[in-house]
């Protein structure tokens, strides 16, 4: 039943969020969320600290889609909260692009 919830509230998100990609400004904005926020647990290099990395090699192993639900909705019972208040669907499928081609891996 949870799974059924959670993807019911994936292609809801994707549904009410209107298709667009982000745009430069909103990109730039993007990147800055994910160097300082995101790297505030996984590392400034987001090579992992409180959080686990997110170099590309270790995130291959799960699918897009995966690496997007945790964004959406945070891991209950751990620090990862849920994104879903300040992203939209695009602008979280648009990270985990990145994350997974290692655009913002700092080495």
């Amino acid at each position: 039943m949870t799974t059924r919830l959670l993807l019911f509230l994936l292609l809801s998100a994707t549904a009410a969020s209107a298709s667009t990609t982000p745009t430069a400004e909103r990109k730039n904005e993007i990147g800055h969320l994910v160097q300082q926020d995101c790297g505030s647990c996984h590392g400034l290099t987001l090579k992992g600290g409180l959080g686990p990395s997110l170099e590309p090699e270790r995130l291959r192993q799960y699918p897009q889609d995966y690496l997007e639900m945790t964004i959406l909705h945070g891991r209950p019972g751990t620090p990862m909260p849920p994104w879903s208040a300040i992203l939209t669907a695009e602008e979280i499928n648009y990270i985990a692009t990145q994350l997974l081609k290692g655009t913002w891996y700092v080495q």
